[in-house]
């Protein structure tokens, strides 16, 4: 009877230490101001999909919100199980609710592909040894969707003894064999650092790396340095016939910031089909508006500031030519931060704070929605917040995603 009376009494504990916690967490919550969107144009059914991933911050503590459906939700009002694994991308949220099994330990959209039929992951899992190499393996995983077939395994990454971090960046099934591309950075005996872009072709069947293609390799000696970047993907894990990788060259100054060395840097496209790795004529397309883009595989779209306006221009990626230069009805202010999300024919374009030389100044945050072929305004509105004293609050906006 003590043993019974004893776990009764722990398990009363724990149940009022749980509940003490969530009455403390909805005391704190319901202190905290909410911010929704105030309509100035359009309809307000136009923010159902949208998802804004920000943080409050007054100066002596930082909270992460999220605002969706035009409503604030607080970290500290999720739950315990939420806050403790974090918030996933929504897309990883969709996958893990389809495919709990398949989807365990994998976080990570860039290591991702799926389509009808398939859903296909690669990650490099590496360790380094006493005396200093790097051993690294893929981790491969295959499901066949139609009846849940899972295909997984470890193969050594090829040539490892000379890698010293291989990043995953995109993955793509073509011709039933995995394409995995990644950025490493290269083991060197002298004083020269060499980055590399490779593309792995992976026969998941046979369980063995088919080929290891370099695609790009830079090496340079500091004070110059090399740096590969590409545009902000809007369609990870999803099928596309290309990627494009940005070559940044410059120098580094003891004195001043980083220089870029603008003739040397170059802009270059691989088509996974074709197998072609081409240099995009800069006539085409500027190198800082491929940094900066937005790539689905199919288009880059592009944000530019012209006569006093935000504009977002759109490139085929395949011919390599602009099929649309929309303006759209918002000021264009270069201190002020901007991020956006292209989705079912629309841009959402939401406007945050000022950053002037390193000094922040809060904005209400201004979000517009329109058509990305007219530029036709669907929504346009700014954040309001619930408190009168308010003065002290500002708003960081973290990203955006559209459901």
């Amino acid at each position: 009877m003590k043993r019974y009376l004893c776990s009764i009494i722990i398990g009363m504990v724990v149940i009022l230490s749980i509940g003490t916690y969530y009455v403390k967490v909805a005391s704190s919550a319901s202190s905290l101001p909410k911010y929704t969107f105030k309509t100035l144009e359009g309809s307000d059914k136009e923010l159902d999909p949208v998802i804004i991933n920000a943080s409050l911050d007054n100066g002596q503590f930082y909270e992460p919100l999220t605002i969706e459906s035009n409503t604030t939700t607080y970290a500290s009002e999720r739950s315990y199980l939420e806050n403790l694994t974090g918030r996933q991308d929504q897309k990883i949220e969709r996958l893990v609710k389809e495919h709990r099994s398949f989807m365990r330990g994998k976080d990570s959209i860039s290591s991702l592909y799926e389509d009808d039929d398939f859903l296909a992951y690669a990650w490099v899992n590496s360790d380094f040894t006493n005396n200093g190499k790097m051993e690294a393996k893929f981790d491969i995983g295959l499901l066949e969707k139609k009846d849940e077939e899972e295909t997984s395994f470890q193969i050594e990454l090829p040539n490892q003894d000379r890698i010293m971090n291989a990043d995953v960046r995109d993955v793509q099934l073509v011709h039933s064999k995995l394409q995995v591309l990644t950025m490493n950075d290269v083991n060197s005996n002298s004083e020269k650092q060499t980055k590399e872009v490779h593309l792995y072709t992976i026969d998941v069947a046979n369980k063995k790396v088919l080929s290891d293609k370099t695609l790009v390799s830079e090496s340079f000696t500091y004070p110059n340095q090399v740096d590969f970047e590409m545009p902000i993907d809007l369609a990870p894990s999803q099928p596309n016939n290309m990627v494009l990788i940005s070559v940044i060259k410059g120098v580094n100054h003891e004195d001043g910031p980083f220089e870029e060395k603008l003739k040397e840097s170059k802009l270059l496209s691989y088509n996974y089909e074709t197998e072609k790795l081409e240099t995009v004529k800069k006539e085409s397309l500027s190198l800082d508006m491929a940094r900066s883009g937005y790539a689905d595989g199919k288009n880059l779209y592009a944000v530019e500031m012209k006569s006093g306006k935000y504009r977002i221009k759109t490139f085929d990626l395949n011919s390599q030519t602009l099929t649309n230069d929309t303006e759209l009805d918002m000021a264009a202010n270069k201190e002020e931060q901007y991020t956006a999300a292209f989705k079912n024919g629309r841009v959402y374009f939401l406007l945050g704070n000022e950053v002037d030389q390193d000094v922040l100044t809060y904005k209400p945050a201004k979000l517009l929605i329109a058509d990305i072929k007219t530029g036709k305004t669907l929504y346009k509105g700014e954040t309001v917040i619930n408190k009168k004293n308010s003065k002290g609050f500002g708003l960081i906006i973290d990203d955006l995603e559209i459901k």
